[in-house]
């Protein structure tokens, strides 16, 4: 019998680039099969995209209520293990808390929910439940992210001083100048995205980055947001001061109507002996800034690197590593909770990531909507 973790996934058919992401990212480290899963909830689309991947479609499902009843009847041995949710965002929040409540382990795209309480409620279930959940914050997973965490965490920047993170995107660009095409879009869509748009989709990979390489907690946030049009109920574009505990503060600057911008997301952490600086655009450069003496340039594959790092380095030094990559990364950490091996919790963002992902979310449209006030995150 195969060893490998029998795994489902729950939408990112057809064209979808987080379903080709997630599904690359499954088979990366050979720990996953696909079993099945309910690709797209047209039936006849759903089938042709899972005989053009030339998968099975005996736990090819017509929908999610059905895929846990059917799985339900098979015994432990066969039914699926661990379930991808990589649907719109108002469907995060059922089919999780229906895979928790049946006892299946969660990988879930961001945001986890809609709302924080949501996010709180999925929280004290996985707790009952006692299973694993991951929340796939991409870049979480990349060698020199990893690699920054830990020479934080070392000390090798001293006392953190400033955090500049900016994510700059251009894709809503050419739509929200259009009333018709920016109704074309579900993430424009109050109803199937949530309260927030811009914030919701990369504001929060901002903010989790920020906590993850610091292991600082964002304490309060103001934030001013950008909805261009007054007819338009989500926000596209925002700047957001944060304050962290030990006089720590910062900045997020987030857009996805940054024209001409592709995914820039970078951070920049400045300590008092020095400064760690990183780009998703060109993810295998790390830069080490320090007072009086030139730029020092790390790469991913080298002996110096942490093993955190190391562990998820696939190639030797000087063969880029990328996306796909960092989502593997994620999956393979989530493989070993899994099969019960010991890993480090830098290796997947959990539920509780997800679950203060959606309280920055929602507090900062707070500030905003209070007239830019400081609003406290919860602990």
């Amino acid at each position: 019998m195969s060893s490998k973790i029998r795994l489902g996934i729950l939408g990112g058919g057809g064209d979808s680039l987080i379903g080709v992401l997630h599904r690359v990212a499954a088979s990366m480290h050979d720990q996953f099969e696909i079993t099945g899963g309910v690709f797209n909830p047209n039936w006849d689309e759903n089938i042709a995209f899972v005989e053009k991947l030339g998968l099975p479609t005996n736990r090819v499902y017509k929908d999610f209520d059905t895929l846990i009843d059917e799985e339900l009847k098979l015994s432990e041995a066969e039914r699926m293990q661990v379930i991808s949710i990589l649907t719109p965002n108002f469907l995060h929040f059922p089919m999780a808390k229906k895979l928790l409540e049946n006892g299946f382990n969660v990988i879930c795209e961001k945001p986890m929910t809609t709302t924080y309480a949501e996010a709180k409620l999925l929280e004290s279930i996985c707790e009952q439940a006692n299973t694993i959940f991951a929340v796939t914050y991409t870049y979480t997973g990349y060698p020199m992210v990893r690699q920054m965490r830990k020479m934080i965490a070392e000390g090798a920047i001293g006392k953190v001083q400033k955090i500049d993170v900016q994510y700059y995107q251009g894709w809503i660009n050419p739509i929200i100048h259009d009333v018709k095409k920016r109704a074309s879009t579900w993430r424009l869509n109050p109803e199937k995205s949530g309260i927030s748009c811009c914030m919701a989709d990369i504001g929060t990979h901002a903010f989790d980055m920020i906590e993850y390489v610091t292991g600082l907690k964002v304490a309060s946030v103001l934030a001013d947001l950008n909805y261009l049009y007054s007819d338009n109920k989500m926000d596209v574009d925002g700047t957001v001061l944060i304050r962290c505990a030990k006089n720590v503060k910062g900045v997020i600057r987030a857009s996805q109507i940054a024209t001409g911008e592709e995914n820039d997301l970078t951070i920049k952490v400045y300590g008092e002996k020095a400064a760690l600086k990183w780009g998703q655009e060109n993810p295998t450069y790390l830069y080490l800034l320090e007072e009086g003496k030139p730029i020092n340039v790390l790469k991913p594959g080298h002996a110096y690197n942490s093993k955190l790092s190391l562990d998820g380095t696939k190639l030797p030094p000087g063969h880029p590593e990328g996306i796909f990559d960092s989502m593997g990364n994620i999956y393979k950490g989530v493989a070993k909770a899994i099969k019960g091996k010991p890993y480090d919790k830098g290796e997947f963002p959990t539920i509780t990531d997800g679950v203060r992902g959606m309280d920055f979310i929602e507090k900062t449209i707070e500030s905003h909507q209070n007239g830019n006030t400081w609003v406290t995150i919860n602990n």
